[in-house]
């Protein structure tokens, strides 16, 4: 089978400033890597996908290699950790297919930069209490149901205004306008899928250009947060089954579909989309889940699908 080795990062870019100095920096950024990958046998030379930051090389490794499995590939193991120290990141995908017709993405710390209910627990002046257990729901040392639960009973009492401060103050993960306007505009079907809260992402949405968003509801009356979640609650679960769900209405096959998020909460649709990434990933899906940006932004989605910069579709 053909492969593409994308290398990508949007840490530390590699400056360029005329044609010929693109042939240099190509040369720079890999030689060093060169023996790390020889394994995977490439058989082109480097292809700048946006010149400095993704460049990408085709690859025919032997039978025996699984890029479902390179997170138990020692060799695989080994390239990435030598990428990682020059801030870079390094995935194996296969080149057929590779532009997807389905995006589903997480919100919290995967479209926005932060977990918006442990922002919104701050504003309350609960901060510390709530990240605590967030930390530990996300890396899935507890139930993400329980742990949700908990957090928002501890909100009981305060004032929805809250919610508009939060949006206000809500940041975008860089890339994220660009990654779900240029799948678009290509025909992908675009949804946001948060075991966070329907008040958030309801503009993110909207501000993104995803088709549509489900998440959790949080129960207000008279102004104040009740301290209760409608339910069933969006979990782990409920993730995977819209991403079979919106495979079905769409007719597209599962393997057409990529996945992105950064916790436990996401590893079910994670392991079951045909391109499952773990963006910043905790520790659970770093063991697991063979493909990972941790230096690229969300525009690094774009690159694993060999989209070049000069189709990008900016906000």
């Amino acid at each position: 089978m053909h492969y593409a080795l994308v290398f990508s990062t949007s840490t530390q870019p590699t400056s360029i400033e005329s044609r010929s100095t693109i042939k240099l920096d190509a040369s720079a950024w890999l030689t060093d890597l060169n023996g790390h990958f020889a394994f995977l046998q490439p058989y082109t030379n480097v292809n700048w996908l946006d010149p400095g930051c993704a460049a990408e090389i085709m690859c025919q490794p032997e039978n025996s290699f699984t890029a479902e499995d390179t997170t138990n590939n020692s060799d695989f193991q080994a390239l990435r950790h030598a990428a990682a120290a020059r801030h870079l990141d390094v995935n194996i995908v296969p080149n057929n297919e590779r532009q997807k017709k389905l995006l589903i993405a997480d919100m919290d710390s995967t479209i926005i930069t932060s977990e918006s209910l442990d922002d919104l627990a701050e504003m309350a002046g609960i901060g510390d209490e709530v990240a605590a257990i967030t930390q530990k729901s996300m890396s899935g040392e507890i139930d993400f149901e329980n742990s949700l639960l908990e957090r928002v009973a501890m909100l009981r009492g305060q004032s929805n205004r809250l919610f508009s401060n939060l949006i206000a103050a809500a940041e975008l993960t860089p890339g994220a306008i660009v990654l779900v306007r240029t799948m678009r505009a290509n025909g992908a079907k675009c949804y946001l899928i948060s075991g966070g809260f329907d008040f958030m992402t309801r503009p993110v949405a909207a501000l993104c250009g995803f088709h549509d968003h489900h998440a959790n509801h949080m129960h207000v009356d008279a102004g104040k947060i009740l301290g209760t979640v409608e339910t069933p609650v969006l979990d782990r679960k409920a993730k995977a089954s819209y991403l079979a769900h919106y495979c079905n209405i769409h007719n597209i096959d599962i393997t057409e579909a990529v996945t992105i998020g950064d916790g436990a909460n996401d590893l079910a649709m994670l392991k079951a989309a045909g391109m499952g990434v773990a963006f910043s990933g905790k520790p659970i899906l770093r063991d697991t889940i063979s493909i990972q940006l941790n230096h690229t932004d969300l525009r690094g989605l774009l690159y694993l699908q060999g989209y070049h910069k000069d189709s990008f579709i900016s906000g």
